[in-house]
C-alpha cells in the first residue's frame, strides 16, 4: 500500500478512539448522532453504498467513498472493512478535505 495521507490520518483517528469500523458499528454511530463522516469503500457492494448514502442523507452526516475494503481495514488495524464512521469533528473535516483533494488530483 502506498503512503496515503487519508489512510495515515484514519490510523491516527483509530488510535485516538475516534473511529467506529464495520457496518454494524458505523450504523450505530450514525443513528446515535455520534458520526461526523461516513466513509464507504469504493469496492463495497452497491447495496451497502446505497444503504449508507441514504442513512447519511437522512441523519445529515457527510458521506464519502474512498479506497478499498482492504485499505480501510489495514489503516484501522482490522480485517477488511466496507465502512467506517469518524466520530470526531476535527478528524472528519480534515479527512473530507484530503479525500476531496485526492479525488480532484485523480481526475
Amino acid at each position: 500500500m502506498k503512503q496515503d495521507k487519508v489512510y495515515m490520518l484514519l490510523g491516527l483517528a483509530k488510535r485516538a478512539g475516534r473511529i467506529a469500523a464495520g457496518e454494524f458499528l458505523t450504523e450505530k454511530s450514525i443513528k446515535g448522532f455520534k458520526s461526523f463522516l461516513c466513509i464507504v469503500a469504493c469496492d463495497a457492494s452497491d447495496n451497502t453504498k446505497k444503504n449508507f448514502r441514504d442513512m447519511c442523507n437522512y441523519y445529515e452526516v457527510e458521506y464519502a467513498e474512498y479506497g478499498d475494503k482492504e485499505g480501510l481495514g489495514h489503516a484501522t488495524g482490522t480485517q477488511m472493512r466496507a465502512s467506517l464512521s469518524v466520530n470526531d469533528e476535527g478528524f472528519a473535516k480534515k479527512l473530507k478535505d484530503l479525500i476531496a483533494l485526492q479525488n480532484s488530483t485523480e481526475q
